[in-house]
């Protein structure tokens, strides 16, 4: 059993690197206060950071911003996780990797300070056409005191056959953190996550970014709420929402995770909607009406 805090992170003007740090400490205080075992910030949580850098919007700049401070910012989030004793998923960070080529990375840090990396594995328009971030490693799963857990970046959560890599790696809790600027790319990704709990009679945790922010070129718009979803089956919700917080509210969503009931579940479900994947598919042939 795991008790999660999703921070739907309201993404405000920083005045310097330690007045952003400063924020997420905050955020990870009401979390453990709350009894929070695990924290959740959005993807791309840290290019708010940029804002205390960049005087006006402009794209290229404040990912440069980031990557230059990306080494210092997870330095500052292992201390922030071994001072609050919890598990801290840091959104994502975009990181320039030893090839040159920059990726969207989220970092995973137990309260102890020891650390792991998932990449998003596909683009969006914005970052390969924008930015020119790079795909990063495939799917992992995280080997954790809480069970494993795996990541999905928010586009990635699009694509089920991700999510189904880490299922079958053993994943019983898949965390998705998002960055979307309309409702359109939020509900993406929220049905996504919805849909691969049901397919995989998985825990799916949706923890998006909020807020206005003209002052950036990165994250001016910030729509979505936190949420958390389940298997659409015996002893959970008939639709599978476990919690979900109010649209564009910063608030954090504490939802408590039980993995003996996927457990039990799972032994004599009314479908065996994990179990029952086909094997890969060969693209359909075409029928002519006779």
């Amino acid at each position: 059993m795991i008790t999660v805090a999703l921070s739907p992170f309201a993404i405000v003007r920083p005045q310097d690197f330690d007045d952003f740090m400063a924020r997420i400490n905050e955020v990870m205080a009401h979390a453990r206060a709350g009894g929070a075992d695990l924290v959740v910030l959005p993807e791309y949580a840290s290019m708010a950071l940029a804002g205390a850098f960049v005087d006006a919007p402009d794209v290229a700049a404040e990912l440069e911003s980031v990557v230059s401070r990306a080494d210092q910012w997870i330095a500052a989030c292992r201390t922030l996780a071994r001072e609050h004793r919890l598990m801290l998923l840091a959104g994502s960070v975009p990181m320039r990797s030893t090839d040159g080529r920059i990726r969207n990375r989220a970092p995973l840090i137990d309260g102890e300070g020891r650390i792991g990396f998932q990449d998003k594995r596909v683009m969006t328009r914005f970052e390969a056409e924008r930015w020119g971030i790079a795909p990063g490693a495939p799917p992992c799963v995280f080997e954790t005191g809480f069970g494993r857990l795996g990541i999905s970046i928010c586009y990635d959560q699009e694509f089920p056959s991700l999510t189904r890599a880490q299922v079958l790696a053993g994943a019983e809790i898949v965390l998705v953190p998002a960055c979307t600027d309309t409702l359109h790319g939020f509900n993406r990704v929220r049905l996504s996550a919805r849909a691969r709990a049901l397919e995989n009679q998985c825990f799916t945790a949706v923890a998006p970014t909020t807020g206005l922010a003209p002052w950036s070129a990165t994250l001016d718009e910030n729509r979505g709420y936190a949420c958390a979803f389940g298997p659409v089956d015996r002893g959970f919700a008939d639709d599978g929402v476990i919690a979900q917080g109010e649209l564009d509210s910063p608030a954090l969503l504490f939802v408590t995770l039980d993995r003996t009931r996927l457990d039990t579940l799972r032994a004599d479900p009314a479908v065996r909607n994990r179990d029952d994947w086909p094997d890969a598919i060969a693209p359909a042939h075409v029928v002519a009406l006779a």
